[in-house]
């Protein structure tokens, strides 16, 4: 012991008090969480395999509105019910209440971090411990005041809690985002989907009645002999199978109705749409669209936090093994008598500190930093896997437009073809120059391609609108 030693004895004590807090200080850099190896993160291509647009690398954009997309279709009842679902749709309104309670757990663990203030106002009864007396004398203590705590983040617990709570609420900003950008697609899937079956539903009609036109004819020549019963037979019989067709698309139009009804929050029972002609536009793509897909999904931007979330608790479980210290503070009245309690002389006061180290728990802290790491490579391959399935939706979408653009002219080509077919095939039967079957199965392959070419152009929205989920919302937004 050296002469400032001796000399100094509260200076010593003082520096031998603090070791432990500058010991904390010092570890407090170990609890930091671990850095994301860049090699478990998903590789991403360098441009699209259907389209010449780059992958551009750019800030999250989880809270960037998505655009009115559904504009481009240039249809005021499919704007209406967009608008509607964004109301009243269940699904949104519940990841919207998602998002408010995890702003509340935000709320909760920044309140954490700051002082705790209380009042207390109590009573006992009990001996006094001390006195000397057999038996100890027992008395009655009434107090009140109020009570100050503080814990000292040393090593940082409370503030990584504080952050991973935080990245889980623009985590649930991000799937409100992703939610109303689903409702939004759905509803213009399902509506394009119906007015496509309106669109079938009078072409096949319109063949129901040319095949009666038909029937008459037939039963007209059987009765005066020109032609078998059996001619009388085929027609009745594809008469009825067109029918047929159209109940069976009457049965899918009121399925996707229905659907609609729950889409935009409605019971079904008081929802209705009216057939109308399918008037919807059907938008271009512009070229380059797809280079800020990763940035502008908002499922990716939550899967981003979420990962983000998880690797920020390893560091607080990590927390766990270093030393917390806090700080209290109690100030009020203390007195035997009720009516002395608020009295000068019956003030009281107390100020403290507590530090604690743990040293043996059983193997629970490393079990908890286990759990937390578990979390963490969970989320990272639903990352990856999120990743991936954005890319696979936008090269989906892109070489269905592609090809069903190809597919179009092509049926065009068939319908028209067909077309004439039944035309000549109609004109020769009438003449008696070839056979009521003859005549049937042009009849046939007409309505055959003419629902095709309704099916084809129906992909093609149904892929549009597809292509702007996978973008994460509309091009105009970008």
């Amino acid at each position: 012991m050296n002469n400032n030693t001796v000399s100094n004895p509260a200076g010593y004590r003082l520096r031998h008090a603090l070791l432990p807090l500058l010991a904390a200080l010092v570890l407090a850099g170990c609890a930091t969480p671990p850095a994301i190896d860049p090699a478990a993160l998903p590789v991403v291509p360098a441009a699209f395999k259907e389209r010449d647009g780059s992958w551009t690398p750019v800030a999250a954009a989880e809270t960037q509105a998505r655009g009115t997309w559904w504009l481009v279709f240039r249809d005021p009842a499919l704007d209406e019910l967009v608008e509607r679902a964004g109301r009243t749709n269940n699904s949104i309104q519940v990841a919207a209440a998602r998002l408010a309670q995890a702003r509340a757990l935000l709320r909760s663990a920044d309140a954490d971090r700051m002082p705790q203030l209380g009042g207390a106002l109590g009573a006992s009864r009990g001996t006094v411990a001390g006195s000397g007396l057999v038996p100890a004398p027992v008395a009655t203590t009434i107090t009140a005041g109020l009570n100050l705590s503080y814990e000292v983040d040393l090593v940082g617990r409370l503030r990584g809690a504080s952050n991973a709570v935080a990245l889980d609420a623009q985590s649930r900003e991000a799937l409100l985002q992703s939610t109303r950008l689903v409702v939004q697609a759905d509803v213009a899937q399902t509506y394009l989907a119906l007015r496509a079956l309106d669109e079938e539903r009078a072409l096949v009609r319109d063949t129901a009645k040319a095949y009666r036109d038909t029937l008459d004819l037939t039963e007209r020549r059987h009765r005066a002999g020109d032609v078998a019963e059996l001619d009388v037979a085929r027609v009745r019989t594809q008469v009825a199978a067109t029918d047929s067709d159209a109940l069976a698309l009457d049965r899918r139009r009121a399925e996707l109705e229905h659907a609609l009804a729950v889409l935009v929050g409605e019971a079904s029972s008081n929802f209705s749409l009216p057939p109308a002609a399918w008037s919807t536009a059907l938008p271009l793509i512009p070229a380059g669209v797809p280079s800020t897909v990763l940035a502008r999904r908002p499922d990716v931007s939550a899967a981003q936090r979420t990962m983000q979330a998880a690797n920020v608790r390893v560091g607080v479980a990590q927390a766990a093994w270093f030393p917390s210290l806090s700080l209290t503070a109690a100030g009020g009245y203390a007195s035997p008598e009720l009516g002395d309690l608020f009295k000068w002389s019956a003030r009281a006061w107390g100020i403290g500190a507590l530090s604690a180290l743990p040293i043996f728990d059983g193997g629970r802290r490393a079990a908890g930093v286990q759990n937390a790491q578990g979390e963490l490579d969970a989320s990272l391959a639903s990352y990856r896997e999120q990743v991936l399935v954005a890319f696979r939706d936008v090269e989906d979408q892109l070489s269905a437009l592609r090809l069903l653009a190809q597919q179009s002219e092509a049926q065009s080509r068939a319908v028209e073809s067909a077309t004439r077919a039944t035309t000549l095939s109609n004109s020769r039967y009438r003449n008696g120059l070839v056979s009521q079957l003859d005549l049937l199965d042009a009849q046939r392959s007409e309505l055959q391609n003419r629902r095709q070419a309704l099916q084809v152009r129906s992909a093609q929205y149904q892929a549009t609108v597809g292509l702007v989920r996978a973008l994460g919302g509309g091009w105009g937004a970008a």
